[in-house]
């Protein structure tokens, strides 16, 4: 049977041999833990403790600050030892708690959990707004919004995201080898919620080991299919993975509950487990540490808060310094000149590169080839959009659908001409974005 996929796409080195085979080590902090109360798409949530207050590991230190908000949990036990303003990965400077780490790692005691079968949709929603889980493949949009769109009853596909087709990054693929049994926990959950939908998990086929494991968990389970796709960049993006998985197609201004369908990805299906099934709020994340420059790549499980300067350490820090540092992966991570920052709910990945390709690249002028719109996953001109602009044009951007781009940057990685495609497009399109919402 031919694999599923997407028309476009590219197929950069994945680097995965790196971590690949690095099981899931649990880190303990060792400084103190900076807790961003923005670490989601919506209202920052809000601080409910106070400086030199005792907090417990899996209290709530910030409610939600409104409905697209989540609330906040302390990973540690330990002091507040102020709340202030601290860089996240991407640079901005964000409201945090900081909590100085006493080391006894006292937790609260947490509520008991009802089966799945005793509980109501409304009781099953309330225990993922509550732990505070968001969508942690990138995003960070609040998972109880997302779960409750107007319509539950038109929703037909829920969409476990296994596909991780960010080059570097197995911290999905970690999870689906050793907690599978949790992923298809959170599926089962989800389910619930929607009456007439079916679960896939779309994983893509150079994780064969991950299919077979999926597979042989839900043989049982009439409404799980496991599916496999095209190994190709970006296979995990939503508006590829709805495709390849359902054959229906949508743009950038519609939502997937428009075409029916729900998309999680690994990461978020699990705490969307540990909320429900046992109770305890999103605290923790798996995280790969990789790279050439890494002395020890690997794939870490860490509290959020934590310094991202400690994980490279437990990762041997750096057998050469590196020139470039990234959150996330190469395609669509931000570039960091300081580890000297918090892990969010978002962070998938430290990625710390011994060459900084992208910047010994000199830009030459277009030579009208091509390659950037065989390459385009939403069917663009990447060319022709990046000359508007440069040269500012709003009008003629968007006319020629600039605002469908998904800065996955595709086009600049096969541009012979190494222009930053990409970087143009996405800055004209966040302009375009913001104009539309002030009319």
């Amino acid at each position: 049977m031919a694999l599923l996929t997407f028309k476009g796409g590219i197929h950069p080195d994945d680097g995965k041999s790196l971590a690949k085979d690095k099981a899931i080590v649990e880190l303990k902090p060792q400084g103190n833990l900076v807790y961003l109360v923005s670490q989601h798409i919506g209202a920052p949530a809000s601080p409910i403790v106070e400086v030199g207050e005792r907090v417990l590991k899996g209290q709530k230190i910030a409610e939600a600050g409104g409905f697209v908000s989540a609330p906040v949990y302390a990973s540690v036990s330990g002091t507040v030892k102020a709340i202030e303003p601290h860089m996240n990965p991407t640079g901005a400077t964000v409201n945090s708690i900081v909590v100085e780490n006493d080391g006894e790692y006292e937790e609260v005691e947490y509520k008991e959990v009802k089966p799945l079968d005793e509980l109501t949709k409304e009781e099953i929603l309330g225990a993922i707004g509550e732990a505070g889980v968001v969508g942690m493949g990138g995003a960070g949009f609040p998972t109880k919004v997302k779960l409750s769109p107007k319509e539950p009853d038109k929703i037909e596909y829920i969409i476990a995201n296994c596909a991780e087709c960010e080059p570097y990054i197995t911290a999905d693929y970690r999870r689906m080898m050793e907690t599978p049994e949790k992923l298809v926990g959170g599926m089962r959950i989800v389910l619930k919620l929607f009456d007439n939908a079916k679960g896939i998990f779309g994983v893509e086929d150079n994780k064969p080991d991950c299919i077979a494991k999926l597979r042989d968990l839900t043989k049982d389970e009439p409404r799980m299919e496991v599916m496999a796709l095209k190994t190709k960049y970006p296979q995990g993006g939503e508006r590829q993975l709805i495709y390849a998985t359902t054959g229906r197609a949508i743009n950038s201004s519609m939502l997937p509950a428009d075409a029916g369908c729900v998309v999680d990805n690994v990461e978020t299906m699990i705490n969307i487990y540990r909320a429900v099934a046992e109770g305890k709020p999103s605290i923790e994340r798996v995280v790969t540490v990789s790279g050439d420059a890494v002395k020890s790549p690997g794939n870490f499980l860490v509290p959020f808060g934590m310094n991202q300067a400690e994980i490279v350490e437990a990762a041997g820090g750096f057998k050469t310094e590196p020139e470039k540092m990234i959150s996330g992966g190469p395609m669509m991570g931000f570039s960091m000149y300081t580890l000297d920052v918090p892990v969010t709910k978002t962070s998938s990945s430290i990625l710390c590169l011994t060459k900084d390709e992208v910047a010994a690249n000199e830009p030459t002028a277009c030579i009208n080839c091509g390659r950037c719109v065989d390459a385009c996953p939403s069917r663009l001109i990447p060319s022709r959009l990046a000359d508007y602009a440069e040269h500012h044009d709003e009008e003629k951007f968007t006319a020629h659908e600039g605002l469908e781009c998904m800065e996955c940057g595709s086009c600049s990685f096969v541009c012979p001409a190494k222009r930053q495609l990409k970087q143009a497009i996405g800055s004209m399109r966040k302009i375009a974005l913001a104009n539309r919402r002030k009319k």
